[in-house]
């Protein structure tokens, strides 16, 4: 199971991030798990600084843009 890490504060982007994983996922039955950080403080912590942020499996996979379909994919 992959451990899915999205950074936001809430913003449209951060959302449209956390729909489009979540619609990968449940479109091709990946095995995942999803979790919302929203406390700035944790966000900074990990060298953070745009929005929204993507990290799978503790690695940082995207900072500052919207998680596309390809992308997502790529981390299965």
């Amino acid at each position: 199971m992959k451990k899915i890490e999205v950074f936001g504060t809430g913003c449209p982007k951060c959302k449209k991030t956390i729909k489009n994983i979540e619609q990968v996922i449940n479109e091709n039955g990946f095995d995942a798990e999803i979790k919302k950080v929203e406390d700035i403080k944790k966000i900074t912590e990990r060298g953070i600084f745009i929005t929204p942020a993507v990290a799978v499996d503790g690695e940082i996979k995207i900072k500052g843009r919207i998680a596309r379909e390809k992308d997502i994919i790529e981390w299965f």
